[in-house]
């Protein structure tokens, strides 16, 4: 069980709700936002404080930190709490948060031990945010943040790793089993920080269109390139042969095998075909 009077409540399987009570995994969590670059000024978000242990850790950490957290009982246990004093506890769902409204233009930084249920979903939505955080440090599942930090040609690497690695760069800090939480998940967890980059790791002449090369490249995974792109952007093949030639790829090539450069190479030629 966490520690603390809970005052009877229980994990809520519809939210998703595994709570991390192994202390010192708090302490190093907190440890990797409130890095000795951090201007003490700069505002923290935590996504699902949950009953508030990462939280406490935060506020012990002298953290600037609003924490926010869709159920309406954690947030009245964790309002009561006086080792929270000092962070603002709002109740709100991580999905429509208005986190443009809360960084006000200034920088910022996120942290949390996400849902799995939304977990890649609000990572991709923070990676891709105009005036997302600079700093993002998620606990997530391990298969999630494999994706992540995938590199061309492995198992892992798909639109996920590329959308994200596009935006940030990606860091693997540890990786917790099912003890460190209440009630036991059925899979390992992985922290991962994600910094943003001043710019995109690839130039490109469209964004719009380089997302969507990427997602169709993707799409049918057992067929080639050209075939998957066919498909999913409904261009003529000689259009598609005509653009992966004037990239230098093989005509048999997979989108798996592609790096963040070659896509952008890709993207511009297709983008020659209005897609």
């Amino acid at each position: 069980m966490p520690t603390g009077d809970l005052r009877g409540l229980r994990p809520k399987k519809r939210l998703g709700q595994h709570f991390l009570i192994d202390a010192a995994a708090t302490q190093r969590i907190a440890s990797t936002v409130l890095d000795e670059r951090l201007d003490p000024a700069i505002p923290i978000l935590e996504i699902g404080a949950g009953t508030g242990e990462l939280t406490r850790a935060l506020v012990a950490g002298g953290a600037n930190l609003t924490a926010i957290e869709i159920d309406p009982q954690l947030v009245e246990f964790l309002r009561a709490r006086d080792d929270l004093g000092s962070a603002a506890i709002v109740r709100a769902d991580a999905t429509t948060f208005d986190y443009a409204g809360f960084a006000a233009g200034r920088p910022w930084r996120a942290i949390g031990n996400l849902p799995y249920y939304i977990a890649t979903a609000l990572v991709v939505m923070l990676a891709e945010m105009s005036g997302g955080p600079d700093v993002l440090v998620a606990m997530i599942q391990k298969d999630v943040a494999d994706r992540l930090a995938a590199t061309p040609g492995s198992p892992s690497y798909g639109s996920l790793s590329v959308a994200v690695q596009y935006a940030t760069h990606v860091e693997r800090i540890f990786t917790l089993g099912s003890r460190a939480f209440y009630p036991r998940p059925k899979v390992d967890s992985t922290v991962v920080r994600l910094v943003r980059r001043e710019v995109p790791a690839v130039s490109v002449a469209d964004e719009r269109i380089f997302k969507q090369v990427v997602r169709a490249a993707f799409a049918y995974r057992r067929k080639t390139l050209a075939n998957s792109l066919m498909l999913a952007l409904a261009l003529p093949r000689n259009a598609v042969a005509a653009a992966i030639a004037a990239c230098n790829l093989e005509p048999e090539i997979r989108g798996e095998q592609l790096d963040l450069a070659a896509f952008a190479r890709l993207a511009d030629a297709l983008a020659q075909e209005r897609i």
